[in-house]
């Protein structure tokens, strides 16, 4: 990798090294603290790892979320990890699953009522279920009666699903399969 005038090859490997350590996301904030450069290196540096994982078609990638980053499994590299660590069986998602992890992602926040009321069926289980594995998470209250709970996804969805951002979620025409757009067509509402 080049070095720009604003970070050395050194502090880019450093940067490397702490990422790959974090278990968990780190933000720019305490990056920059950690290594004692401005938030904006911290951030271009992030830019410049990511960019050359890409064009080497490294193994792993930089996933950025709001003012956080985290190395993480190239997609394409998932099924080995998955057969390493033994979760191939035990990851799948059913079709109702994905269905309403769908109708969170592209609604979020989105209530429980307006959930079933797309899938036409009571979605509590299948909820429960997205929960617990981590991939949808309460992000507050609704202000209409009742105040329902509206959920959104979470950084393990994206990590799931191997996007950087819901930025990175295909297009919604792309995402649902023809047979179901008319059942979905209120998502894009």
């Amino acid at each position: 990798m080049e070095e720009t005038l604003n970070y050395t090859q050194e502090s880019l490997t450093a940067l490397e090294a702490v990422l790959f350590a974090a278990a968990t996301p780190v933000s720019y904030a305490r990056l920059s603290e950690t290594m004692g450069l401005k938030v904006g290196v911290i951030h271009e540096m992030c830019q410049a790892l990511s960019n050359d994982y890409e064009k080497r078609g490294a193994g792993i990638r930089m996933q950025f979320l709001d003012a956080q980053v985290q190395l993480t499994t190239a997609p394409e590299a998932s099924s080995a990890v998955e057969t390493f660590l033994g979760l191939e069986a035990t990851q799948k998602l059913s079709r109702a699953a994905l269905e309403t992890l769908t109708i969170v992602a592209y609604r979020q926040p989105v209530s429980r009522p307006a959930i079933d009321a797309i899938r036409g069926v009571n979605s509590e289980y299948i909820l429960r279920g997205l929960l617990t594995r981590g991939l949808v998470e309460e992000v507050g209250r609704a202000e209409s009666a009742g105040r329902p709970i509206l959920y959104g996804t979470t950084q393990d969805f994206l990590l799931y699903f191997g996007l950087s951002s819901l930025n990175d979620l295909p297009p919604f025409e792309t995402a649902v399969p023809e047979e179901n757009e008319t059942e979905l067509s209120i998502l894009k509402e």
